[in-house]
């Protein structure tokens, strides 16, 4: 099953013209299937609830997305703000759909003029819903990305939890996105920062029963031998001896700056990063050239092939909360 996750920013009005209505947690889910079994073909939205108020959950979508649709309904800060997150983000593909409110006019050119300086030269502008043609240049996106999709596979398992509870008849199940890698039954897991093992008893994509989950997928994860105390908010599962994180208590970071970002960070101030569903909280201890110095409030966990990408921000900043980026991260001894 192919599925391609889609951070979509805009109406609910625009989700339910995409997909039908899934799940609702801080973040809308819209579901569209094409097809059955191994040739089934998926497009999963992913909207932000109460962005551009809090923006945690537009933090979220982009860490699982690899595709994006804007619905532009008006060129003030918060377009712009969401197109530097997406740019930051590495979105690289997808779509900006003009829609503006009665009686009302925006230019095209200046939203395509706004996308380039975001950091988004390959995304494209659209005047017109038609969402059957919306859904078909998504499935032409998941197939141009279908390499970098296949390179996400065969990294090691990445998954971090963002559910669980007890099933009666099923056991313990652990719910979350997988981030890199791929999750078979009767595996043999870790999770992390417990450093707990337990076996996959069995696995739930989309409500079916699958003997494997692949990056991208929404899974459910059954396990047995493990201690339900293991298990919280943010933990990460990984298979045993892979090597795929690294825990962080401090790290250097390359920060690359955000477009339109004026403001510079200085020693004694506190900043955000989202990086694989975690969101850390850290002190900037120190600043030399591009890089600062950051203690963390409570641990981060880093990918160690070096993949991590942290987007950077400042939740009281203002007009732009997104201080940029960051895929160039060691830890600090």
């Amino acid at each position: 099953m192919g599925v391609l996750n889609v951070a979509l920013i805009g109406s609910e009005g625009l989700a339910r013209k995409l997909g039908k209505k899934g799940d609702v947690r801080d973040i809308e889910s819209y579901v569209h299937k094409e097809g059955s079994g191994k040739s089934a073909r998926v497009l999963s939205f992913l909207r932000p609830l109460k962005y551009p108020e809090s923006l945690r959950p537009l933090l979220s979508v982009l860490d699982v997305a690899k595709a994006g649709l804007l619905e532009v309904g008006s060129l003030d800060s918060t377009t712009g703000e969401a197109m530097v997150a997406l740019g930051c983000a590495r979105i690289r593909h997808g779509m900006a759909i003009v829609s503006p409110g009665q009686g009302e006019w925006i230019d095209p050119g200046q939203v395509r003029m706004m996308l380039d300086q975001a950091g988004l030269p390959g995304w494209g502008v659209v005047e017109e819903v038609d969402e059957h043609d919306l859904r078909s240049k998504l499935f032409e996106i998941r197939e141009v990305i279908s390499d970098e999709l296949d390179e996400l596979n065969s990294s090691s398992l990445i998954l971090p939890v963002d559910q669980h509870f007890n099933v009666k008849g099923v056991g313990l199940v652990a719910i979350g996105y997988v981030q890199s890698g791929s999750v078979s039954k009767h595996d043999e897991i870790e999770v992390m920062p417990s450093g707990d093992s337990g076996v996959v008893r069995s696995l739930q994509v989309m409500d079916d029963d699958v003997e494997k989950a692949f990056s991208g997928d929404r899974v459910g994860v059954a396990i047995r031998n493990l201690r339900e105390q293991s298990l919280q908010r943010g933990c990460m599962i990984c298979i045993p001896g892979e090597g795929a994180l690294v825990s962080h208590a401090s790290s250097t970071m390359v920060i690359e700056k955000a477009p339109f970002q004026r403001r510079e960070l200085s020693v004694g101030e506190v900043i955000h990063v989202a990086s694989d569903l975690q969101f850390a909280v850290g002190r900037v201890t120190a600043i030399e050239g591009g890089s600062a110095s950051v203690e963390w409030e409570t641990a981060i966990w880093i990918r160690e092939d070096g993949g991590s990408e942290l987007l950077v921000v400042q939740l009281d900043s203002s007009p732009m909360r997104i201080i940029g980026s960051s895929s160039s991260i060691s830890r600090k001894a």
